[in-house]
C-alpha cells in the first residue's frame, strides 16, 4: 500500500476526513488498475456534503444500498469494496458521507455550470464531478475509463493519480497553475499547489 497519497495541507484546504479520502482514493485506483471482468470502467465518488449531494440528484435505479445497515456500509468494509467494484459498472455516482458511510449508489448528478472549463477530452463523468464540487462543499473522485484517477473540488480539477508508472510517461498533468508530484512505490500523485 503506497504511504500517504496526499500532503496535510492538501486535505485541510479540502476540509474532509484525511482517512476517509484515502480510503476512497484507494478503492478508485484499485477499480482503475483491475477494470471489472477484464474491460476497463469508470466511476465516480462524492466525499462530504451528502444532504446537498443527494438533494441535487436522483437514482437511475432502485438503490441498491438502500436500506441496508451504515456499519455495513463503511468505505474501508472490504464487503462493501467489493460491493462498490461491481456497482461500479453501472452508470451513475456513489454518495460517500464525511464519515466513509457509502450512501446511495447509481445517481444521477443534476449540476451543470457552462462557467465550467475543463480539458478537452474530459467527458460527462468529469463536468459532473466539477459541478457537483461547484454547487456543494463535496469533493469527487473520478475513475477514468483511461485508467487515471482525478479529484475535484470547487469546480476544479485538484489531483490527478496516475496508478502506473509506464502511464507517467504518456501523462501531462491537466492541474492548471503549480502542481506538486511525488511518486510512491508504483503509483504517482499530481497535487495541485494551493
Amino acid at each position: 500500500m503506497p504511504g500517504e497519497l496526499f500532503n496535510q495541507d492538501f486535505i485541510d484546504k479540502r476540509e474532509v476526513n484525511a482517512e476517509v479520502l484515502k480510503q476512497l482514493s484507494l478503492l478508485a485506483i484499485d477499480i482503475a488498475r483491475e477494470g471489472r471482468e477484464g474491460r476497463k470502467i469508470g466511476t465516480l465518488f462524492t466525499l462530504g456534503d451528502s444532504d446537498a449531494v443527494l438533494a441535487l440528484s436522483q437514482p437511475l435505479i432502485l438503490d441498491p444500498l438502500y436500506g441496508h445497515a451504515d456499519d455495513l456500509k463503511y468505505i474501508g468494509n472490504p464487503n462493501m469494496r467489493e460491493t462498490v467494484k461491481e456497482l461500479a459498472q453501472l452508470d451513475g455516482a456513489f454518495v460517500v458521507s464525511e464519515e466513509g458511510t457509502v450512501f446511495s449508489a447509481c445517481r444521477y448528478l443534476f449540476t451543470s455550470h457552462a462557467q465550467l472549463k475543463l480539458p478537452l477530452g474530459f467527458g460527462a463523468r468529469h463536468m459532473a464531478a466539477a459541478s457537483i464540487t461547484y454547487a456543494t462543499k463535496a469533493v469527487a473522485v473520478v475513475v477514468s475509463e483511461s485508467g487515471l484517477v482525478r479529484l475535484f473540488d470547487d469546480g476544479e480539477l485538484m489531483a490527478e493519480i496516475i496508478p502506473e508508472l509506464w502511464m507517467l510517461r504518456s501523462h501531462h498533468s491537466h492541474i492548471r497553475g503549480p502542481t506538486l508530484q511525488h511518486t510512491d512505490e508504483d503509483l504517482t500523485v499530481v497535487n495541485k499547489q494551493d
